[in-house]
């Protein structure tokens, strides 16, 4: 006899739609626009292709043997890739970063110009305050009391000339003040993750609450980079001439190593000499920040170790394909059983040379349809060496749309009975 068998299956699928039916309702009052074919996942979140994370600082330079000994008070060597520190001294620690403040005045410019706040013809005068007097213990690009100038003059003025006078006249342009355009600057600082920076005012004049560190200013010079296509060139200039007064740059490297193509100097008496470099050899970008040295020899001198050390001692791996499958989830509720997971975009870590790198996957649990194209459901970790070298996001190779109510029943039951 099998009718009380049929009787209970036909009772617990009787159950399990109406479980559905009810929960569907929750879900519809929860959700109004969504329905069960719907593309926007609901037990994962799609989220945007973030940079990837990364191991602590002391596990990063853990794996770079033997870095060089630098007498600069702070520097570090970043991968502009990834952002991984591959090796540091008193990376956090906040001094006064003289005219590295400059950075972000051209950083908020270029900001400004690329959402249209700001175009390059826009003409800026130059106010009594802004006015440099010409003294010997200031950099200044010489623009009269009272003319205008071009914004794209003005920041060619503070990249290539370090121009105080050209930075104080645009913070006043675009925020009333000095005052006002640091509260800008602070806010970006805040937004890129710039920790142990505080800025006063568009310069780097000498204020006992003006501060940065070599990581924060690493943070910065790849943002510059990563951001200003269009403008990042001006940092390579050699020399910019206006109002009949040529001045060259004054990171000495531009002139010696085809490969650097920027940043910025800095230099004060509280200040030392100071350098952010980037520099790009076949497929690696490296930025470098040196603060507080006793020269502005040693200070390329040192950046030159610190790059030549950096290039010789890392090189990029490739862990997984960009197109490759790297595992197969697990889709409850769906249309279909499983889906594809692999990388989002290319992926690429900066290892030791000569070392291998090992991946591990690890899958979301609990996945349930449904589940859009895209959407992050596990990561792949690196390590190298026993130590992590990275992670990056696996995302749905596929959308997965949430199954009929019928078959989600059945998928209930099957469920329920541990099928």
């Amino acid at each position: 006899m099998h009718t009380p068998t049929f009787s209970k299956l036909s009772l617990a699928l009787a159950i399990a739609v109406g479980a559905l039916i009810s929960g569907s309702s929750a879900f519809a009052a929860k959700h109004p626009k969504a329905k069960a074919t719907a593309s926007k996942p609901a037990a994962t979140k799609k989220t945007a292709m973030a940079t990837n994370a990364l191991p602590p600082l002391e596990a990063q330079v853990a794996l770079a043997a033997n870095p060089p000994a630098l007498p600069a008070k702070a520097w570090l060597l970043m991968d502009f890739d990834s952002g991984e520190v591959l090796a540091a001294a008193n990376a956090d620690e906040a001094l006064p970063p003289a005219s590295l403040t400059k950075m972000m005045t051209s950083y908020i410019v270029e900001q400004a110009l690329r959402s249209g706040k700001l175009k390059p013809t826009d003409l800026v005068t130059v106010s009594e305050n802004a006015w440099c007097r010409g003294t010997s213990a200031e950099s200044c690009m010489y623009l009269p009391l009272n003319s205008q100038a071009t914004v794209i003059d003005i920041l060619r003025g503070i990249i290539i000339q370090s121009g105080n006078d050209a930075s104080k006249a645009i913070a006043e342009h675009l925020a009333g003040s000095e005052a006002g355009f640091a509260k800008l600057m602070n806010a970006e600082a805040q937004r890129l993750g710039m920790t142990h920076t505080t800025f006063v005012n568009p310069t780097g004049l000498p204020d006992p609450a003006h501060k940065s560190s070599a990581r924060d200013l690493a943070i910065l010079a790849r943002a510059i980079i990563k951001d200003g296509a269009e403008y990042y060139p001006i940092y390579a200039e050699r020399e910019f001439k206006y109002n009949g007064i040529k001045q060259g740059n004054r990171n000495a490297l531009l002139y010696t190593d085809p490969t650097v193509d920027g940043l910025k100097t800095g230099h004060t008496a509280e200040a030392g000499f100071c350098l952010v470099t980037s520099s790009k050899r076949n497929d690696m970008r490296l930025i470098s920040v040196i603060l507080n040295t006793h020269s502005a020899q040693a200070r390329a001198d040192q950046t030159r170790t610190l790059l030549g050390w950096g290039f010789g001692s890392f090189e990029k791996a490739t862990p997984i394909a960009a197109n490759a499958v790297v595992a197969t989830a697990k889709v409850s509720f769906g249309k279909a059983d499983t889906v594809a997971a692999g990388l989002g975009s290319p992926w690429m870590l900066t290892v030791p040379r000569g070392t291998a790198v090992q991946t591990a996957v690890q899958l979301n649990p609990g996945l349930e349809a449904p589940v859009a194209k895209g959407t992050v459901i596990g990561k792949v970790v690196a390590t190298s060496n026993g130590k992590p070298v990275g992670e990056a996001p696996l995302v749905a190779q596929a959308e997965v749309e949430r199954s009929g109510l019928l078959l989600r029943g059945w998928q209930h039951l099957l469920k329920l009975f541990g099928k």
